[in-house]
């Protein structure tokens, strides 16, 4: 599984430590910026791991800023991406459960960076359980074709 990463400035220090988490788990992984702590637009980064996701060179992504809120705006503007905000293990575990998001988004404000890899661990862990749940998501997926033209 290759793995979408961006970052703003606000999220830095978190995308590193996701980068060191995925290597040392043997993920693949493509890193969509950004590198410095100068600010930065993280529409600009966020957009092209989302459209990396959307459109399947990798199969799911993790973007970071400060709070988490922005990236995942961005990541949902795109069609195909299902962005999870999440804050916790129990969100991450059944945003991938029962939504299919191929998205996460964090905040490196709002979660301590050894929490935020344990809900990384479980976003990339845990398979979509299909079933029921493909109805919701093929029904999303009818509301982005609507609107998404």
């Amino acid at each position: 599984m290759k793995i979408a990463l961006a970052c703003d400035h606000g999220g830095l220090k978190l995308k590193n430590e996701i980068i060191a988490y995925l290597k040392e788990h043997g993920y693949d992984y493509e890193d969509f910026g950004t590198c410095t702590d100068e600010s930065c637009d993280y529409p600009d980064y966020a957009l092209h791991a989302a459209e990396a996701v959307a459109n399947g060179k990798c199969q799911r992504g993790i973007v970071v800023c400060s709070t988490g809120i922005g990236v995942s705006i961005v990541a949902n503007k795109v069609p195909g991406v299902r962005c999870a905000h999440c804050h916790d293990t129990y969100c991450a575990e059944f945003t991938r459960l029962h939504n299919d998001a191929n998205m996460l988004a964090l905040g490196e404000k709002v979660v301590g960076s050894g929490y935020a890899l344990k809900i990384v661990e479980k976003f990339l862990t845990t398979d979509f359980e299909g079933g029921r749940h493909q109805r919701r998501v093929d029904k999303i997926t009818q509301i982005e074709k609507k609107y998404c033209k």
